[in-house]
Order: structure tokens, then sequence, then C-alpha cells
């Protein structure tokens, strides 16, 4: 099987400190995601976690971004982690008449659960009986992913129900889940046909240096190139992987995105077969280029 296409981005295309990093000095916020889509073609939308966009709003992310460009977006909040699942099919069905404006720019959804104490759900048990229900439902023409935060639900009695429905796992770095070689001990956790891939870090940790996100803080390359060789594997096995960055990874989700991308590239040149062209998919292998890549600290 040949090596699946990559797609990657950030979380966001917005980000205190970004004016004057990544994107040019005198942006305006409506400048932002066309300046973005011309680094990255695929973005993940953490917005859409807080509240149903306005069906404008989503018309001019359409517009704004080129052909081929990819929104990722998280479900609302209201059904993962305050419904949790029960009669949010109404909620469900208002996200998607919105966010099918879209058309074919629509990508992946992102259903995040937060860690769920033993008073939310008693058991894995528990609360894949109300998860393979609500699957169930879902309509099979969006791809679909499932996110949990409780390291010990992730099992091949999860990866089994994902699997039924064609759902994703959300692979995800994060302090509180296993390192990524940790996580596919665990049995198979890849299962659909594409494969999705989360770096987040540790929010709090970084918060407490600093709240603005304009150059790395933490050297994640050795991280990075422990996914590289896990994706490598992976890309043999899906149709297409998408993966973003947070900038509480490393500080600065673009520069993120540019060390993995390099990483990945130079992976993708030495296997046999490639010639010594680049593995890395989409229209934007440049450096970030006419942006300032790892400016000075401000005051």
């Amino acid at each position: 099987m040949s090596s699946a296409q990559i797609r990657l981005g950030t979380s966001s295309w917005t980000g205190d400190g970004w004016v004057g990093s990544f994107y040019p000095a005198a942006s305006q916020p409506q400048d932002f995601l066309p300046l973005y889509a011309e680094r990255f073609d695929t973005v993940e939308i953490d917005s859409t976690f807080y509240r149903i966009p306005a069906a404008r709003t989503v018309e001019q992310w359409r517009e704004r971004t080129p052909p081929g460009f990819t929104f990722a977006a998280k479900v609302p909040q209201t059904i993962t982690h305050e419904k949790m699942l029960v009669d949010a099919e109404q909620d469900l069905a208002a996200f998607l008449r919105v966010m099918d404006l879209l058309g074919d720019k629509l990508g992946p959804l992102l259903l995040q659960f937060p860690y769920f104490n033993r008073q939310k759900f008693r058991s894995l048990d528990f609360f894949l009986e109300r998860l393979e229900a609500f699957l169930a439902r879902l309509p099979k023409d969006h791809r679909w992913v499932v996110e949990v935060r409780n390291r010990n639900w992730l099992s091949e009695k999860l990866y089994a129900a994902l699997r039924r429905h064609g759902v994703a796992l959300a692979l995800v770095d994060h302090a509180w889940m296993p390192r990524p070689a940790e996580l596919f001990e665990t049995a198979d956790p890849i299962t659909a046909g594409f494969a999705f891939v989360r770096w987040i870090g540790d929010r709090k940790g970084i918060e407490e240096q600093t709240k603005v996100w304009d150059r790395t803080l933490i050297d994640r390359s050795e991280d990075l190139r422990e996914w590289v060789k896990i994706l490598t594997g992976v890309a043999r096995r899906v149709d297409i992987m998408f993966a973003y960055a947070n900038n509480h990874y490393g500080g600065f989700a673009p520069d993120t995105i540019e060390i993995f991308r390099s990483l990945w590239q130079h992976d993708q040149a030495k296997l046999p077969g490639n010639g010594g062209k680049p593995g890395a998919g989409g229209p934007h292998g440049q450096q970030l280029l006419g942006f300032a890549k790892d400016p000075e600290p401000g005051p």
C-alpha cells in the first residue's frame, strides 16, 4: 500500500502574539484566514466547541480559503460535556446544518470528551453503551473522530466499538495521556480509513511561562521524531492523515507544524521508492517565507 497523504495545520488560525510573528505586523482579523491558507491547507476549528457559528461566518470561511482547503471542527461541548450524548440529536442536527455550508471543505468532526470520573461513568462499559448508540445515528457521509481523556479506557474494547462505526480515535500528545508508542502497545488504535492526530501538550504547565504564543518555548523535536516514526507506519494503513498542533504544545503552533513537516519530509525522502522526494501532503511544503519564524520575545 502506498503512503497516505498527510494534511498539517494548527488548532485555530488565531493566537495571541501571532500578529508580527506568524502574520505580518499590519494584519487585521479579516486577513488572518486567507494568510493562514497560504501557509497551511487545513485547520482545526476550536471555536465551534463553545458555540455553533452563524451561517454567514461559515460561508465566509469557505469564501476566504482556496479550493482543496479543509476545515476540521470540534463538535459543541453542549453535546459532549453537558448532555453527554443524551437527547443531543437536535443540537447535532443544528451544528451540521451550519457546518455543511463548507461543502467539500468540511473535514473530520471531533467529539472531544473530557476526563470522566466514576460519578459520570462507572466504567468504560457504561460509556460505550451510550457512545455506540450515538455513533450508530451519525450520518455516514461525514468523517467522525472520538477523543477520550481517560487513559485507562484506551483498549481494544474502545477501539473495536469505534471500528464498528468507522470512527477514528484521536491520537493525542497530551500531558495526561500515553506516549504514541505506548498507545500502540495497548492494541490497535487505528479504527477508520483515516487518522487524526492532535499535538496538545500541557496547557497548565506552559501557561505558567507565558500566555503569548509568538515563539517556541519547549523543544518538541524528539517528541515529533517519535510521531514521524509512528505515522510512517500508520500512513501505510489509511487513505489520509490529519494532524494539528496547539499553541500549548511547544509555545507557537505554526513552528511546531514546520518542525514536524521538516522531520517528516526528511524521513520520507529516505524511504525506498520515494526517489528523494518529500512525502508531506498538501501544496504548502514551503517554509514560512515572509514571516518571522522565531521572533525575539516582546517586552
